[in-house]
């Protein structure tokens, strides 16, 4: 038996184990290479190579890129970076190119155009659409125009309970938790997301059109008949 032991004892790491350390080598060696690349990096030096930097950076991304980020990561102003984008979308423009950089807030983001619709589902799946009850559209409307907003105070507008409304908005990425109030209970607070700005085809909440004065009013007015609509009134 011992002898046997002994045999298992004297055999050559294998499996696992050795995937394991080439993996770490192999890790090692990605970062060694990035750190060199930071290190002896060059950034771009005209508009021509600042905008092409720009547009290579949000398509590989995919998602919207801060620009604070992207000043950071090419050496460059914010100034610089917002006036290179738009540039660039101005010359996507000019040749009626099927992609287009949108803004939202502080972000960038490379996408297609509208107009590309109907070509793109002839390849890509549909996406599903969205819909959106009275309830949830006001519930909405009372974030985007009064955030940072707890649920208290959108009920306090409404006149009903909101809780299914604000977790369906939640979970569309059209709302999202804020933090916390300072005030007793420290109540969760919300606001839109980015992804609201994209679906209503606005830069910031700056370009949301004013609220009528009235609007609360019709909200709660809408509330009232939803609740007696479920109470069968």
């Amino acid at each position: 038996m011992s002898e046997e032991i002994r045999e298992e004892e004297n055999k050559p790491l294998t499996g696992g184990i050795e995937e394991d350390a080439s993996g770490a080598v192999e890790e090692k060696e990605n970062e060694e290479e990035a750190q060199d690349a930071m290190a002896n990096y060059t950034p771009p030096q005209s508009e021509e190579e600042l905008m092409a930097a720009i547009e290579a950076i949000l398509f590989a991304m995919g998602d919207s890129v801060e620009i604070g980020d992207l000043s950071k990561a090419l050496c460059k102003s914010e100034d610089r970076i917002i006036d290179a984008a738009t540039k660039l979308e101005q010359s996507y423009e000019d040749r009626h190119a099927g992609i287009m950089i949108q803004r939202f807030d502080s972000a960038l983001q490379l996408s297609t155009r509208a107009t590309q619709y109907q070509n793109l589902i002839r390849i890509a799946r549909v996406p599903k659409k969205l819909t959106l009850s009275d309830s949830v559209i006001e519930t909405l409307s009372i974030i985007a125009y009064k955030q940072p907003i707890t649920k208290a105070e959108i009920e306090e507008i409404r006149g009903v309970s909101s809780d299914y409304a604000i977790n369906k908005l939640i979970s569309y990425d059209l709302v999202k938790e804020l933090g916390r109030k300072d005030a007793p209970g420290r109540p969760l607070l919300f606001g839109t997301t980015e992804q609201f700005l994209r679906s209503f085809g606005v830069r910031d909440l700056a370009e949301l059109p004013s609220l009528n004065t009235m609007k609360t009013e019709e909200f709660k007015e809408e509330a009232e008949k939803e609740v007696d609509s479920r109470l069968g009134v």
